[in-house]
This record gives structure tokens, sequence and C-alpha cells, in this order.
């Protein structure tokens, strides 16, 4: 009888893998746009993580896995006197950064957070840096830490464009992961094959379902989700250095590999190859720390919060409220019944709305309980009403127009409409970039003022704000900065 069995022959890497490791050891991406959005993007970020350190449930979870315990030639938590290991450190940045919603966002059939792969990548670069000195060698300078954004950036969100992982139940985490492994390759030295074997065991991992982004199970595990993701990164990088094996068919094996296993049997679809677009393109939340589907209409709640005050009225007055929207923005954020904590209220289009309609602002505070028990808010986000509008879905999903846009009407008690608002792109769009960078420098120099005095403020911004002068910085010294 002849036999069927499967070869055990080892097959090429797959192109998915191959792809990734020949753009992250490739010449520098991007020119400069990428590297000055990149600047643009590292303090926006670093901002993000100094005030997620006001709040408790962010700070519990940060320092080392054994109290007390310090790595010499370790990596700086910025804003802590934490310095660990770059794998612990991988989550202590990572959980900062993403705690308070307010990184920056990439909308495609994926969405996600490409400045989450920050956490890792400083994480390593400072270390490495404290290493290399410690052996009498150059530091990696800052000019790395933004080749090693924008390729991150690239990675996540190339992948991002044409294959949605929330419609199989998995969570976006799965890109921040396979993208900061590959840059975290970079930066330790990995050869071709190491930082294919790296990848290849970023897509085998067990990958986040997205229950914690969804009612009823919604809760503070999206905010450290991504700070898992890439630490888990570094440490599969670390692990590859030692010799550790890869798996070339991680993605095709028939039955066991990716596709099969978690994506039903689909390959990854490519609009694209991989560049400088995606950091180009970046989306700042640079104004409200709200979930990105929903920051053109708190842009358009708080345009009619100004008009109802011109008509001496308040946000008593409105009888109903309808929002046409894309269809991203129905499916993850348009939400009816009770909100259990912040992470359920910041993934609300009505909460978000509800908020400025009514007080006239939207800060990270405004999720938490003693905001949110005010009886008003309720009562009104069961009036607000969302409808798909579908050039609004197209719109969103053509990469020359990247909008993400929401349209406002208000009807009155008395009878009375509202001129509708319409606001297509946000304050951070790539369509709103000179008008919005001087706020993100306001919103930088804010986030700093929360953790440093004056004097240090002085000294981090000077650095900060002079690209040039910050390129050139060893990566070391400038997190020294940011002790405290």
């Amino acid at each position: 009888m002849s036999s069927h069995l499967p070869s055990t022959a080892r097959p090429a890497p797959d192109q998915v893998l191959t792809d990734i490791a020949d753009y992250v050891l490739g010449a520098d991406p991007g020119g400069e746009l990428a590297y000055q959005t990149a600047h643009y993007c590292l303090l926006d970020t670093l901002g993000c993580g100094l005030e997620a350190l006001e709040y408790p449930a962010c700070t519990k979870l940060l320092g080392p896995i054994v109290p007390g315990t310090w790595v010499p030639n370790g990596a700086r938590v910025p804003g802590t006197q934490l310095q660990l290991d770059p794998v612990q450190a991988a989550f202590n940045i990572g959980a900062m950064i993403r705690w308070l919603d307010f990184n920056d966002t990439w909308l495609a059939a994926e969405w996600g957070h490409p400045s989450d792969n920050l956490g890792g990548i400083l994480a390593t670069a400072d270390w490495l840096s404290r290493e290399a000195l410690a052996r009498g060698r150059s530091p990696l300078t800052m000019r790395e830490v933004l080749t090693a954004m924008i390729r991150a950036h690239e990675i996540q969100g190339v992948i991002a464009l044409e294959n949605s992982f929330n419609r199989v139940g998995l969570d976006h985490v799965v890109l921040v992961k396979v993208a900061s492994t590959a840059v975290v390759g970079r930066l330790l030295g990995l050869t071709r094959e190491e930082i294919i074997n790296a990848v290849s065991l970023a897509w085998i991992d067990g990958q986040s379902l997205r229950t914690y982004r969804h009612a009823p199970n919604t809760g503070s595990r999206k905010s450290w989700a991504a700070g898992d993701a890439t630490s888990r990164a570094v440490r599969l990088a670390l692990m590859v250095r030692t010799g550790e094996m890869g798996y070339p068919t991680a993605l095709t094996a028939k039955t066991w590999g990716f596709y099969d296993v978690l994506f039903k049997g689909q390959p990854l679809k490519f609009q694209r190859s991989y560049g400088s677009y995606v950091m180009e393109n970046v989306l700042f939340k640079i104004s409200y720390p709200a979930e990105f589907h929903a920051q053109t209409a708190v842009e358009a709640a708080m345009q009619i919060h100004r008009r109802l005050d011109e008509l001496g009225l308040t946000a008593e007055a409105i009888d109903a409220i309808t929002v046409r929207t894309h269809e991203a923005c129905v499916r993850i954020i348009d939400k009816r019944g009770p909100l259990a904590n912040p992470a359920d209220r910041d993934h609300c289009i009505q909460y978000m709305m509800a908020v400025p309609l009514i007080f006239g602002r939207l800060t990270a505070a405004d999720y938490e309980d003693g905001i949110a028990a005010d009886p008003r808010i309720d009562a009104l986000r069961e009036r607000i009403r969302c409808v798909e509008d579908p050039q609004f879905t197209r719109d969103y999903h053509d990469p020359e127009k990247r909008s993400i846009a929401n349209a406002v009407t208000v009807r009155l008690k008395d009878g009375r409409t509202l001129p509708e608002v319409v606001v297509e792109y946000p304050i951070g769009h790539k369509r709103r970039r000179a008008e919005g960078i001087p706020l993100l420098i306001e919103k930088f120099r804010r986030n700093l003022a929360r953790r440093f005095p004056e004097k240090q403020q002085r000294a981090i911004a000077e650095l900060s704000l002079d690209q040039a002068r910050l390129e050139r910085t060893p990566v070391n010294e400038y997190l020294d900065l940011f002790a405290i």
C-alpha cells in the first residue's frame, strides 16, 4: 500500500516571516516626514505614560516581579525610580503608555496603537546601551529608537490594513507582539534567520482573546494587554539570541498553523509592501482620551455644548441625538446598559459624548466612578442613537482618506433641531497636522509638569523638542532625564 504521510522535510520559511525580517534588516525606512512624525510620536507616547502614573490602578502593576529587585545596568521606567530587566521594563512602559487610551491609533480592517511597541523598543535600547557602556562600547542613540518605531509602526499597520483579527475574536495586540519581536531582534543584533525564528515564535504564541474589550467582560486588561505583548516580544527575541529554534511554517502549516487554528483557514492579505506609510499617516490622540472611533463625535459634542451655551441652554434641553457614523464605530463602541468600570466607559460612544455635552470637557478622570455616578450621564446616553452611514464606512477604509467621520444632529425638547455638526477628520489626523502639532507639544509639556519639578521639565523639553540633538543623544542619557 502507498503511504500518504506528510513529509518531515523542513520547509522554507513562510513569506510573511521573511518579508518582515528583510524589512527590519534593510536600510533606514522613510525620509524626513517619517522621522519627524516619529519624533512627535515619541514625545506624545512618553507623555501618555507619565499621565498614567497618576492612576493607582496602573501603578499597582508596575515594578519588578519580586519587590525590591534592582537590576544592574537595567532599563529605566520613565517617571519612576525603577530600573528593571528589559522584559519587565517593557511591560511597565507598555502598560503606562496604553493605560489611558491616549496614545496614537491606526484604523483599518484591524485597529490598534502602534506606539504600544515603544515599551519593548525603549526598554531594550536602554538596557543594551547601559550594558555597552559597562563594557566600554558605544550606546545606542535615540535615532535608532526612532528608526525602530517607524519599522514597528509599519509592520503592525501594514498587516492591519487588510486583515481583521477582531472578526475572529483575537485582539490586535498580536500585531504588537509580532512587530516588537522583529524590531527588538534587530536591536539585539539577531541574524536574518534568527529574526525569522523569533517572529515565528510570536505567531505561534497563544494570542489574546478580545473578550476583555467587550461587554459583558470589559475590563482593565485592555489597558495592560499591549504591555504584556511587547514584553513577551522582548522575551522571545532574547530566547532566540541564545540559539532557540524557530518554526518556518508557523502560519501556513496545515491543521497546526496560525491560519488554520486561529484565522479560519485564511491567509494574511497585503495591500502594500513595508516602507514608512503607517508612521507618516498615524493618528494622534491630542485633545481627548477617547477610543478613536469616537474622537470626531467628541469634537462635535464640544461644538454642540458651546452652541447650547450660546442659546442659554444645557444638555437637559436635549430630547434626542442621532449620530451618523461608520460601521466600526457601531460594532465596537455603540453600547447600551450599565457600564461597569472606566475601561467600559472609554469604549462607549454615548458616554464619551454625554460627558462633554454636560460638562464641556472630556478628561481621563471623567471615566472614573465619581463622575460616572452623575445620573445625567446615563440619562443622556439613553437619548443617543447611532446609525451607520455607508459613505462614512467607505471613507474610513479608503487609503487616501482614512477618515473617522461622525455627524451629530440634536433635537431639543422644545421641538427645534440644531444644524448637524459633521467632523470627518479628528485633530490628530494627518490632514490636520499643522493644527494638531502645537497642541501635541502642549500636551507633552502638560504631562511633564505632572511628574517633574520645573528645572527638570525644562531640561527634558529643551532636548526633546530639538529633533536633531535628540537623535544624537544616547538612549541611556535621555532616559536618565526622566528619573525621579
